[in-house]
């Protein structure tokens, strides 16, 4: 069955769109259709959080032959998300916070740490608040039966913060009051009524998701359609093989709102749950092209500490929440994050076209600039990465203007294995440097079945200037770009050699966040 309408809780309220316009983002709606002007436009680019707004949606766990049910609160953007993105969810803005007369926790930490200024910002600032207190909560961050002191504890919460409000930039003073009030809302274990409305939240959403197979909106001349199964999403992508398919929509809603580019027909892909399944087998981590980046990012730190340190520094909490491993790959960007990653770590696609799937490695997915392997017709279903080979060093390393929440200038990343003190495997990749992210296949040569000492690396270094010849543009020129990445391939030999210097602004972030661990546990740290 389809329908032309979509359905999702604005807060406690059933709420039907129908026949509207699928490029209108949910800033738009929240202020222009419904007059809920508490979201705020700052840049409608993703970057300041004045807008941030809150998705809820069901999350479903398996426990020892049993499931267990629970609400999933994300902080988004609102000004780069595409209405398409509610339907089967729960959507919160700040004025649902307030419970009568009386202020949310998160609102009340605010006013009583005095954590607005021009109030502006304030908004976004607290509805990111309010998604780290829930999800602090369901993780039991508070939980007094562990074994950490209160001085872990707050430390931690500390760093917790720092990554929650990452992506919520404000325009007047310092932050200390802000964090101030993180502190006091996040040490608070009052139920709120979003607790106490639970269990009705999930049943109205799972009976939103039974409802409609495949959402079709149509508004003049312009089209959606949002399926609910791989098949389903399979045949459209056949049938209509020039839409824009919508993952989390952090790049391609910047046509929209940025370039003022109106999308004519578009399939959106966020309620195929066949595409947000992560598995492990023996050798292979698979994931689904619809797996965002936060959850992705326990399974690939795990396995690779490196991959995982940079999706940190991938945007911002809501970019993170929104944008998927899929989406970066397939917008085939030169400048994108993950690809360089996965073409060191040999990682390969899984394609679909209708009913028949290919599989592809990322270093050959990518052809020229924004011109990739993709046949007409045919979409990103999972990325299968090779699990870690204990012989083998992963460095990954990030240059942008700023530490966190920005566009790479350059991207390297090394995959290394070493026998008897020599090079024996190696694989560099290197985003920002040319129209793909790709190989340096003459500095990998000039490194292999040698040992990396200062004669051999600097030849290596100077083998850069072969494999690429990169652009000039506002980010950097082309001058500093192969600079810089002449240098990433004497600091990963350094690193790989003094293992324990501290060489990254985030490693020092890090061992000083341990050292303080120490002192205030009153042990005498060197």
């Amino acid at each position: 069955m389809s329908e032309n309408n979509i359905q999702f809780l604005l807060n406690n309220e059933l709420t039907v769109i129908e026949n509207c316009d699928p490029n209108m983002t949910v800033l738009n709606y929240l202020r222009q259709e419904l007059s809920r002007k508490g979201t705020k436009e700052g840049c409608a680019s993703g970057d300041c959080g004045a807008c941030t707004a809150v998705l809820v949606e069901v999350a479903t766990k398996e426990n020892n032959q049993s499931t267990t049910e629970n609400l999933s609160y994300q902080s988004i953007n609102t000004c780069i998300t595409f209405l398409s993105a509610l339907h089967g969810k729960q959507l919160l803005t700040v004025e649902d916070l307030q419970q009568g007369n009386k202020l949310h926790v998160v609102q009340q930490a605010m006013v009583d740490c005095h954590g607005s200024q021009c109030g502006f910002c304030t908004p976004g600032f607290v509805m990111s608040l309010f998604s780290l207190k829930k999800n602090l909560a369901q993780t039991s961050f508070t939980d007094a039966t562990t074994e950490s002191s209160s001085s872990d504890l707050n430390l931690s919460l500390d760093n917790d913060i720092e990554h929650g409000l990452a992506g919520n930039l404000c325009r007047c003073t310092g932050y200390r009051s802000i964090t101030d009030a993180a502190k006091q809302a996040c040490n608070n274990d009052e139920v709120d009524q979003f607790d106490q409305d639970k269990l009705a939240t999930i049943n109205t959403l799972k009976n939103i998701s039974k409802q409609q197979e495949t959402v079709v909106l149509h508004n003049n001349d312009k089209s959606l359609y949002l399926p609910s199964t791989l098949d389903k999403l399979a045949q459209l992508v056949e049938k209509f093989p020039q839409a824009k398919l919508l993952a989390g929509g952090t790049d391609l809603a910047l046509s929209v709102t940025q370039n003022m580019a109106q999308i004519q027909t578009m399939i959106a892909m966020g309620n195929v749950s066949e595409l947000a399944q992560i598995k492990e087998t023996e050798d292979m981590l698979s994931i689904g092209a619809m797996v965002s980046y936060q959850d992705s990012h326990a399974l690939l730190t795990k396995h690779y500490p490196e991959f995982g340190q940079m999706l940190y520094r991938l945007g911002s909490t809501q970019v993170r929440n929104s944008g998927t491993l899929g989406g970066n790959v397939g917008n085939a960007s030169p400048i994108g994050d993950t690809p360089p990653v996965l073409i060191a770590l040999g990682a390969k696609l899984v394609l679909r076209k209708g009913q028949r799937t290919r599989v592809v490695s990322v270093e050959d997915y990518f052809v020229d600039y924004k011109v990739t392997k993709l046949e007409s017709g045919e979409f990103i279903q999972r990325i299968e990465i090779p699990k870690a080979v204990n012989k083998k060093h992963l460095k990954v390393f990030k240059i942008s203007k700023r530490l966190d929440d920005d566009i790479s200038t350059v991207l390297a990343c090394f995959y290394i294995e070493f026998s008897h003190q020599k090079v024996s495997d190696i694989k560099i990749a290197f985003g920002g440097m040319a129209g793909i992210p790709k190989r340096a296949f003459t500095c990998e040569q000039a490194l292999m079945g040698k040992v990396p000492n200062d004669q051999n690396i600097a030849l290596a270094m100077e083998a850069l200037a072969t494999d690429f010849s990169p652009l000039s543009d506002v980010r950097a020129s082309s001058e500093y770009r192969l600079q810089v990445a002449k240098n990433l391939v004497r600091k990963c030999f350094y690193e790989l050699e003094q293992t324990h210097a501290s060489t990254r602004i985030e490693t020092f972030e890090t061992n000083t966040f341990e050292a303080e661990k120490l002192k205030v546990n009153g042990v005498t740290h060197a």
